[in-house]
This record gives C-alpha cells, structure tokens and sequence, in this order.
C-alpha cells in the first residue's frame, strides 16, 4: 500500500462536504419526512442486503464453481485460443475475456468476478486490462433476462423480436467503447507491459501462456475440489460487494423511486422522491432526438437501470399496454438495460473487488459514456434495418 496523504484537520473540504450532505439528505427529509427518510433508508439497505446481495453472492459462487472446472480442465485456455483474433482487435484483451461475456450474458454482472480471481484466467491480463473487466462485464449483465422480458412483450406494430436483437448488438457497440475509453485510463496508472501474474525472470512466458496448472488426483477428486474452491472465490466476492451494494444502491433507489401506491411516505423499503426521473423529464429536449423515444416517460427506464436492471425492465409493460412503447423504444432500454445493467450500484464494489477502487471514478465515466453511445446506436440502428423491413 502507499503512504497515505494528509490534510489539514479543518480545511474547506470538510466545509463542502457537509454542505452536500446537508442539501441531499435535508432536502430529501423535506420531502418524505425526516422519521420516514432514516426509517426508508433503513429498511431499503436490509431488504438490499436480502434479496440482492446474497443473490448476487449466489451468481457469484455458482460462478466461481463453473470458473473453477472451466479452468481446471482446459476451457479458458481453448476460449482463449479461439477468441483471441477477435478480441484483441475490438477490446484490446485476451481471448479469455470473452468467457466474462459469456458468464455475466447468462448470469448478473458480478459474475465475471469469479473468473478474475482464478489464477489461470488472470494469467493471461495485463495490468492495465483487468480493471476494464468491471466494464465488460457490466455491459452484458442479466442480457439474456433482459432480452428474453423484451421479446415477450405485446407491442403495437410488432417487431419486438427484431428490435431485441439490435438491441444486443448495439450494447456490443456501448461495451467496445466503454471498455476502450476505460483501457486509455488504465495505460496511464499501470503501463502496457506488466502482467498481473508476477513472473520470475528465469520462466519461459511462451511454455506458462501455453500450460496450465492443475490439481493432484483423478479427474473426479479435481472436479469436485475445482467446483467448491471456485464457489470459495464466489463467496468472497459477495462478501466484498455488501458495502458498495447498500450504500450505493440505497441512494440510488431513493432517489430514483417514488412514494408509496397511494401517494404517501411511509417509511418502507424501496420508497423515494423520483429525483432522477424528474431529471430526465428536464433533459428531454436533448434525450428524445438521441433515443428516439415514443413518449416522454420512456425516459425512466434508462435511468432506472442506472441503479437495477431488473427494476428497469419492470417499467416497460404498462408502458407497452400504454401503447407508449414500441419497438423502437425496446431496441433502445434493450442496449441501455444491458449496457448499464445497474453499474451505478455495482461498479464500486466490483472495482473494490478487483483492489482497484482508485479507478471506480474513472470506470463510471467511461460506462456512462458507453451507454448512452449503446441507446443512440440502437435508435438509429433500428430506423435503418426497418427501412429493409
């Protein structure tokens, strides 16, 4: 670790803070009451700790469990081969990366965590390409969850199919550019040349990228201790994401959501003062020409998926029975859903897992960017291929 720096006990930083502090939670006691604030504040990071940290600790030991025997008997290494040629041209990072892809496509976006803590897949990063692991991930997180909701959707018009699937490739687009602006940053602290495993000098680099290292015992005692050793990994991962998990997305939560079904505060979870829906509905001059959006309130769901996904997409059919959402919407929330996939409340405490939290700032930019780049391309995108259609 590095010396740590040092201030002034009393500096105008303290000041500033306590003013920002001041303004976000007094404003938001104005609004819901202050009792009705802590009780909310409260009961959202427990039901948080319940329903989606330990969901995510499951994704994530289930995770390290197949990392583990995927890279006990070779399949990172032969996804690594394969997929090298297209990797490294489009994301600047080793073939293996892919698998992270694959893992968070099919799972949540901590998933690619348990790949990053297994020695043979880090093997084959460098230093400035781990961290933008948080960025590839995120952008495929809960994609088959999310694109499965959107296909069976009722749209007026139809096309929800098509629309889903434009919507995929554009989050390939949002991914490639968050993780290329992510690998500018990382350049800069770590260089291009050093590897995350430490080599000594006298080890052949060709014979350790063209090896692997492997377990004692017959192919049944390897899996078994492959399954639970990676399921270890996967535990500790979800024990590192409790605090950014509960203190990031508690915020979000409140002020994305609104107050209770009849209007009120009362104080339970999940309960908010829809801050940032209303700033969507200011932002909308410039939003609407970008995204292409039916009506106004489509706005919500990209900014719902700042904080969750699944929250995001759960917006979607009453809109859709509305009749203000077609296909063109969901090609849309379809890449932004994807492509954020809730990184607001996930990247800190994926970078913390990584140990590299100093970046967490530098990673959101760069998602943030990404994303909003993978809803423009899916507007435009769909109106071409439906000029074809």
């Amino acid at each position: 670790m590095g010396n740590k720096r040092t201030k002034k006990s009393i500096s105008l930083e303290g000041f500033v803070f306590l003013a920002i502090f001041l303004g976000i939670f007094g404003g938001m006691g104005m609004k819901m009451g202050g009792v009705n604030m802590l009780n909310t504040l409260m009961n959202t990071g427990y039901q948080l700790l319940l329903e989606t940290v330990f969901y995510i600790m499951a994704i994530a030991v289930l995770a390290g469990a197949i990392s583990g025997l995927f890279s006990e008997f070779g399949v990172i290494s032969m996804v690594n081969k394969l997929l090298s040629p297209l990797m490294k041209p489009l994301y600047n990072l080793p073939g293996a990366a892919a698998l992270g892809v694959i893992t968070t496509y099919l799972s949540d976006n901590p998933a690619i965590l348990g790949l990053a803590e297994d020695k043979n897949f880090r093997k084959y990063f460098k230093k400035f390409q781990l961290p933008a692991l948080t960025n590839l991930g995120t952008s495929f997180g809960m994609g088959l969850i999310v694109s499965t909701f959107m296909i069976g959707l009722k749209l007026k018009g139809g096309h929800a199919g098509t629309a889903v699937l434009v919507g995929n490739f554009s989050a390939i687009i949002g991914s490639i550019i968050s993780v290329r602006i992510m690998l500018h940053f990382t350049k800069k602290e770590y260089g291009t040349e050093e590897y995350c495993i430490q080599f000594e000098e006298h080890e052949d680099m060709d014979a350790i990228m063209n090896t692997r290292e492997i377990r004692d015992g017959g192919i049944g005692g390897r899996a078994i201790e492959a399954l639970l050793e990676g399921g270890k990994n996967g535990v500790d991962v979800g024990l590192a994401i409790i605090p950014g998990v509960i203190t990031i997305c508690t915020l979000v939560m409140m002020l994305t959501n609104g107050a209770s079904a009849d209007g009120t505060y009362t104080g339970a979870a999940y309960e908010g003062i829809a801050f940032l829906p209303w700033l969507g509905k200011k932002l909308e001059f410039i939003l609407s020409p970008l995204f292409g959006f039916t009506d106004a309130s489509g706005i919500s769901v990209p900014i719902t998926a700042l904080g969750a996904a699944g929250a995001a997409i759960g917006l979607v059919p009453h809109m859709a029975e509305a009749g203000t959402v077609l296909a063109n919407d969901v090609a849309v929330f379809t890449a932004m859903c994807m492509c954020w996939s809730g990184y607001l409340s996930t990247h800190v405490a994926m970078m913390s897992s990584l140990k590299v939290n100093k970046l967490t700032g530098k990673a959101i930019l760069s998602h943030t960017i990404g994303g909003l780049c993978a809803g423009v391309a899916a507007n435009w995108i769909f109106k071409l291929v439906m000029l074809f259609l």
